[in-house]
């Protein structure tokens, strides 16, 4: 693109008072990257394909045109540098329901791809009906259409895609569904799709340069967003080069099981103990996009699980077989040291498995279980209509499985974890970038659907089990699916984050802002009658433009030693991280009634804080640290909580 820089630096050869090093102290790192260009410009051929030829001109045209750590030669065509020219108005989104045109675009060739393809068509009347229902709903609400990259990074051949060839094999698949999904519903919402699974599409699509990736993009990025993974967000960085920083806000990345803020400050990672192979990105929590809605420091992105009309409601109810219990797990290995359980299970029912085989039946499956090896999903649909019982040994985590089981009417059995696993105790969490405690295998389960669809039980006292096992079978369940895991909740939550999310405007934000709000001399909060939380004021003149809005904010103090996120849990709220930056200010302790002898600004997750004992109080120093997720016996954190929407955690009331 660049390649005319070198024609008129040859022409300039000679006139090396032209390109001198500026000293201009609003690019104080200049000079330095002047040397490092002397010294290592051959290191990488796309130092060249930008023109760069060895003079100190090609060097200061490199490093104030394409980069940006030097002012621009005054001779040079200022043009070439400054071309801000408006951009054109953008199209706007209308629902797109040819879903044909989506597979196209999704290509074949892998197994994984065949089975998220596949997943969709099996889905789309479903999908279509939802749009409908959100249309209205919108009422010509106007929605940019944006240009979103869908790159997924777990499926390329540089990152081993090792999922492909487990799909026919028993292979955990909850990401696939989870993807299938997402491109569902961004096609649907009526955005232009790129979807890309091989490192060399990521690269042509992003503009990379040819070269080993240290250069910035050729173009600016062509794309409103990119929802990759974490395998895809390596992949970015390697190949982006400083582009990568200028454009990481406008990145989702689709992480299972969470990503805390502690552990996604690399600066603060590192000194403190969190630093693992996945965090420490410098995103805004907010970024990463989870399963279930585990982490209220980022978004819940989920799934899709089949709904059924009434009259197949019906139908199933009728048609249960009230003595049959399936077991959830497709390796044999969860079956391991399970014989207890299962001849308990045993005397009252007849228990199914669906574990993958070769030839031989698998050891460690009973004989007295009747094991159907690993069937299409239609066919595993057919065996839960049947079944009363889905019951789960501890293992996978937080799968869809369970939320499909109880959707067509089972009852869904668990083990309660004690303690609870963790990244501290557990070897499948060690090195997960989160120090979130599953209190059991399934705590979306256990917590947001509960009885009489959701028993959790301490497999470890086997009267408590059989006793459970009793009662199940004499308990009558409709079947049951919350309103997030439906094809309008998932339209409905991911419309609300395209239109209202945006890091970049945050991230551009100068770091003072939390100082003038704070010399504001009326608090926007007022303390509640008989009560001790804060809420914001009807009457506060000027409410902030912020998602979620802030009239859906309490702050509440919790005890010591608690979290936010379950602190605002027990007053029926959901934490919220936007919001702090909103009570992060020592007239909020005031209002409280907190005493702080001394208040304090530090870089650390727990803040803002009071540690009680001696009425010191804290504030946050680093917004990026502002975090619902963690706890300290010496602290009482101040917490922002909100409202939700029942069925639908991720929007506040009037978050639509």
């Amino acid at each position: 693109m660049h390649q005319h820089l070198s024609s008129q630096s040859k022409a300039i050869e000679g006139r090396r008072d032209q390109c001198e090093v500026p000293r201009d102290p609003k690019y104080p790192d200049c000079s330095g990257k002047v040397e490092w260009m002397r010294a290592r410009w051959t290191s990488d051929p796309c130092y060249a394909f930008f023109g760069v030829d060895g003079t100190e001109c090609s060097f200061l045209i490199y490093l104030s045109e394409v980069e940006w750590f030097c002012p621009v030669l005054s001779w040079r065509n200022q043009t070439a540098a400054a071309s801000s020219t408006i951009p054109p108005p953008r199209a706007q989104a209308s629902f797109q329901r040819d879903l044909s045109y989506l597979l196209e675009l999704i290509g074949s060739g892998k197994e994984s791809l065949i089975f998220m393809k596949k997943r969709i068509r099996h889905l789309a009347t479903q999908w279509l009906r939802a749009s409908h229902k959100l249309e209205q709903k919108l009422e010509d609400k106007k929605r940019d259409q944006k240009q979103i990259l869908i790159h997924i990074g777990f499926l390329t051949e540089e990152s081993g895609d090792v999922f492909s060839p487990r799909v026919l094999k028993g292979g955990p698949l909850g990401e696939m569904v989870q993807w299938a999904d997402i491109l569902a519903v961004l096609f649907i919402l009526g955005h232009s799709l790129k979807i890309t699974v091989s490192l060399k599409e990521l690269q042509s699509n992003l503009g990379v340069p040819p070269g080993r990736g240290n250069c910035p993009l050729t173009v600016p990025l062509p794309f409103d967003l990119i929802y990759t993974d974490y395998h895809g967000l390596q992949q970015m960085k390697q190949h982006m080069g400083l582009s990568f920083k200028k454009y990481r806000c406008r990145v989702r990345v689709i992480d299972t099981f969470g990503t805390e803020p502690a552990y996604n400050h690399e600066e603060y990672a590192t000194l403190h103990g969190y630093r693992t192979n996945w965090g420490y990105w410098n995103l805004n929590p907010k970024q990463f996009m989870t399963m279930f809605p585990h982490t209220p420091d980022n978004s819940f992105m989920g799934f899709v699980s089949e709904e059924l009309n009434e009259t197949e409601k019906q139908f199933i109810k009728s048609n249960k077989a009230n003595n049959m219990a399936v077991v959830y797990g497709k390796e044999a290995s969860i079956w391991k040291g399970k014989e207890k359980f299962l001849a308990i299970l045993n005397k009252y029912m007849e228990i199914h498995g669906t574990v993958y085989y070769e030839t031989q039946r698998p050891p460690e499956v009973p004989a007295f279980v009747k094991n159907h090896g690993l069937l299409p999903q239609h066919e595993f649909q057919q065996l839960l209509r049947k079944a009363k019982l889905f019951i789960g040994f501890g293992f996978p985590y937080e799968g869809p499985a369970p939320l499909e089981a109880i959707a067509n009417g089972c009852v869904f059995l668990q083990a309660r974890f004690n303690p609870p696993h963790s990244s501290l105790n557990h070897e499948f969490f060690r090195g997960k970038p989160t120090s979130r405690e599953v209190p059991s295998q399934h705590p979306y389960a256990e917590d947001f659907i509960g009885k009489p669809h959701v028993w959790t039980v301490d497999y470890n006292n086997s009267e408590e089990f059989e006793a459970a096992i009793k009662v199940i079978m004499r308990t009558k369940v409709d079947p049951y699916l919350p309103y997030e895991y439906t094809s309008e909740g998932m339209l409905e939550r991911i419309h609300a984050y395209i239109q209202y999310q945006d890091f970049c405007a945050t991230a551009a934000m100068p770091e003072k802002s939390s100082s003038h709000t704070m010399q504001s001399s009326a608090s926007p909060f007022s303390l509640q009658p008989n009560s001790t939380y804060l809420a914001w004021s009807h009457n506060s003149s000027s409410s902030p433009p912020a998602w979620p809005p802030v009239n859906s904010m309490q702050v509440w103090i919790s005890d010591a030693g608690q979290a936010c996120t379950s602190t605002c849990q027990q007053h029926g709220l959901v934490c919220e991280p936007e919001f702090f930056k909103f009570i992060n200010k020592k007239g909020v302790f005031q209002q409280l009634n907190i005493v702080c002898d001394s208040t304090e600004s530090e870089m650390n997750h727990l803040y803002p804080a009071v540690a009680e004992n001696v009425q010191e109080c804290y504030l946050q120093k680093e917004p990026l640290l502002f975090s619902c997720a963690g706890c300290n016996t010496k602290y009482q954190r101040l917490c922002p909580c909100r409202n939700y929407r029942k069925g639908q955690v991720a929007l506040c009331g009037d978050c639509l």
